[in-house]
């Protein structure tokens, strides 16, 4: 398996390179980023994000005393925004209480310690923990989501009923644990699935892992 996986990993860097993931000015833009990326385009949010920007209204203080409906309406390109809304309040309540919206503070918190944290927050799974835990705080975490499981079950290295933390230990066990290297492979992985390995009329037959 380790070396199925590395093997994967050269053959999407050799085709793709580099991919410089996840796009943010700052840890804390990369945390709303995550909660606001779920169920929708990366485009959408980043219309969502530009929103609050232009506001002025990107920091954890501003944000947690905004009203939820102001709130709502300037994350709505990003869709179901008055969930989003919610949980984005629900994050911010615990960033503010538990580290005072310090992502120094919060760094300092060991990755299992903190990811037990963050799924107790409301709204927040494993994927958006995970993604935080990576992309935010630069910890060895690898993020398992849907293109993942898209590719390792095409690939037949993975089973359909594997759960989020089976699929996460696969990587976590056979690869060194690198919060670079986790950042890249998965960069890649989500390359490779909105460019060759569709849901639907995959193109396998010019797919980079042929």
């Amino acid at each position: 398996m380790k070396r199925a996986l590395k093997g994967i990993y050269k053959k999407l860097y050799s085709h793709f390179g580099p991919q410089a993931w996840w796009p943010g000015d700052s840890p804390f833009e990369v945390m709303v980023g995550a909660i606001l990326t779920q169920n929708t385009s990366w485009a959408n949010v980043e219309k969502a994000i530009k929103n609050l920007k232009n506001n002025k209204l990107l920091t954890p203080d501003k944000l947690y005393r905004l009203h939820p409906k102001k709130l709502a309406l300037l994350i709505r390109p990003a869709g179901y925004y008055n969930i989003k809304a919610k949980r984005l309040k629900n994050f911010l309540e615990f960033f503010i209480n538990h580290y005072r919206g310090s992502v120094k503070k919060i760094s300092q918190k060991t990755s299992k310690a903190l990811r037990q944290q963050l799924l107790c927050v409301n709204g927040i799974g494993p994927e958006t923990a995970d993604s935080i835990l990576l992309y935010a705080l630069n910890k060895p975490v690898f993020v398992v989501d849907a293109y993942t499981k898209r590719i390792f079950l095409r690939h037949k290295l993975i089973k359909d009923s594997g759960s989020y933390a089976q699929v996460q230990d696969l990587f976590m066990r056979n690869l060194k644990p690198s919060a670079k290297l986790f950042n890249e492979y998965h960069a890649l992985l989500v390359k490779l699935g909105k460019d060759f390995c569709l849901k639907n009329k995959p193109k396998c037959n010019i797919c980079p892992l042929k």
